[in-house]
């Protein structure tokens, strides 16, 4: 089989039913073959249902329906992973709607760029008014990629794609493994750093990684996350994640590197300078870098502990 579309999903029936027909709407070459699997997490809503019944109303279309009982995104992925059938591995969310090429572009260019990794662009769909305060700057945090230029190889951590539209070669995860269970999100805490766990591993092994923006998807943003009470949140969990990487060498205090508590230090004092000094937009993401470090230190203590 050419590809498979893995879809994980916790507790959002109304929205992966968007989802799924927009999947149904791909626009493919004559002879393609693809599959599309939904990995439910978990969910207690009528995701089952939903997934049955929309098969039943598209028997053409290869859908199957899959349930991972360990909790966590990574396990959801690792477990879509291994039900699947394609040659590519194709991932986005329950949240998202690709357009009708999204998937054909990817294939294709990933053929003509020889790479055995690539994602694309990811536009908001905002479902409320988004505050002044949510600049561009912030749309990493929503898992949003509206970077115009490309396709271009990347190979840095800020540039990798995300999950909402992300492809592999599946040699990728026979030869480097899958997403690390101790990173991503599990059912309502909100953590990260599994994709570019894995995209890092790519680059280290010689593996090519492309950005192509003409693939595009729109990533629905609802209102609870449109508050700095969510993004403290997110950037404290996953940097608590983040902390398992910290080199367990030099001084440290309480569990923490000592380097650390100054670094802290700074931040708090370079945020409270700019909130009284800067524009909204500016002063919030140095407030981010703060809750970074509270989490990192948060982590690396509960490690040490």
């Amino acid at each position: 089989m050419d590809a498979t579309v893995i879809v994980c999903t916790y507790n959002r029936a109304a929205s992966l039913a968007d989802t799924l027909a927009a999947l149904a709407a791909l626009e493919l070459a004559p002879g393609f073959e693809w599959e599309l699997v939904v990995v439910d997490n978990n969910s207690r809503d009528a995701t089952r249902q939903t997934v049955e019944d929309f098969a039943a109303a598209h028997p053409a279309l290869a859908l199957r329906y899959v349930f991972e009982a360990r909790q966590g995104l990574s396990h959801a992925r690792n477990r879509g992973i291994a039900e699947a059938r394609g040659a590519i591995l194709a991932f986005t969310d329950d949240d998202v709607l690709p357009a009708p090429d999204w998937l054909a572009l990817l294939v294709r260019g990933m053929h003509e760029h020889d790479c055995v990794a690539a994602g694309g662009y990811i536009a908001p769909l905002w479902l409320a008014q988004p505050p002044a305060w949510l600049t561009e700057r912030f749309y990493g945090f929503l898992a949003l990629k509206t970077d115009e230029d490309g396709p271009k190889p990347v190979s840095e951590p800020e540039h990798m794609p995300f999950g909402a539209s992300l492809v592999f070669r599946r040699e990728v995860f026979e030869r480097l493994g899958g997403f690390d269970p101790n990173l991503g999100r599990k059912g309502a805490v909100l953590a990260g750093g599994e994709e570019i766990d894995v995209l890092m591993r790519v680059v280290h092994d010689g593996g090519r990684v492309v950005y192509f923006p003409q693939a595009r998807v729109r990533h629905k943003v609802e209102a609870f996350r449109l508050n700095k009470r969510y993004f403290r949140r997110w950037r404290y969990q996953c940097s608590r994640n983040e902390a398992a990487a910290l080199p367990a060498t030099g001084r440290r205090i309480a569990g923490v590197p000592a380097y650390l508590l100054p670094q802290l230090a700074r931040a708090v004092g370079k945020a409270a300078w700019m909130r009284l000094t800067s524009p909204a937009d500016e002063a919030f993401r140095q407030e981010m870098i703060v809750w970074h470090f509270l989490g990192l230190v948060r982590g690396a203590a509960a490690r040490s502990a």
